[in-house]
């Protein structure tokens, strides 16, 4: 029932039905009917850049602009509990999908309006809630010395993909970031094709490769020449 500058609650609202009728079961189809691919027009409100300059920037200066349509993919969405106006949901999305505007579309399609009054992000990609930490607690860490043992490395980032070792004359190919070739590979790897994690021969993770049919070609570098000392 509600519409707003930034299509949350903390925004100036522009519009609102105090009082509407919306049938369950027509608030379930048009929810659901996101699922899938879906052209979302980004906020106003938002750090995406027009000509150099932030959206949100733009917005508070008092500019609109035209904004083209990006597809993004809603996984799915669920609806969790309904107690008019409030409906709350669960949805899973790709990168690049503002739940504030999926739940202003809602709205628009019903034809009462809508806006967010609460986000938990409750994952992204495989890191979920139970991964998290407060930031006191990342205080009390660090004033503890052990900063450490909260830091991922940063090959864990890759962990889905198969993982490779240099042979010792390998290891100043990788080194100085070029292809590798079989014959400097200790694993005979089963993939076709796609990234591969490489380390050198002492296991330092070396960077993101991408296996060819006869050789591997970096991608990404996350090694040091300090490394070496």
């Amino acid at each position: 029932g509600v519409v707003t500058d930034t299509q949350d609650m903390s925004g100036t609202v522009l519009s609102e039905v105090p009082e509407f009728q919306v049938a369950e079961e027509e608030l379930r189809a048009v929810t659901e009917s996101f699922a899938g691919d879906y052209m979302q027009v980004p906020p106003m409100y938002s750090a995406l850049k027009v000509d150099g300059r932030k959206l949100c920037d733009l917005a508070r200066a008092g500019v609109t602009v035209e904004r083209a349509a990006r597809p993004v993919h809603i996984f799915s969405i669920e609806i969790l509990s309904i107690e008019l106006p409030r409906v709350r949901m669960r949805v899973c999305c790709s990168k690049g999908t503002y739940i504030r505007t999926l739940c202003n579309d809602i709205g628009e399609k019903l034809g009462c309006g809508g806006c967010m009054e609460e986000l938990l992000r409750t994952r992204v990609e495989r890191f979920g809630l139970t991964d998290a930490v407060k930031l006191d607690e990342v205080q009390k860490v660090m004033e503890e010395g052990n900063i450490e043992s909260l830091i991922l490395p940063v090959d864990r980032m890759f962990d889905q993909y198969p993982a490779a070792k240099t042979t010792p004359q390998g290891d100043l190919l990788v080194h100085n970031g070029n292809r590798i070739f079989p014959e400097l590979s200790q694993e005979e790897l089963s993939v076709d094709g796609g990234y591969v994690r490489v380390y050198d021969s002492r296991e330092t993770f070396i960077g993101l490769y991408e296996k060819k049919t006869d050789q591997m070609i970096p991608v990404k570098m996350f090694y040091r020449k300090e490394n070496e000392a």
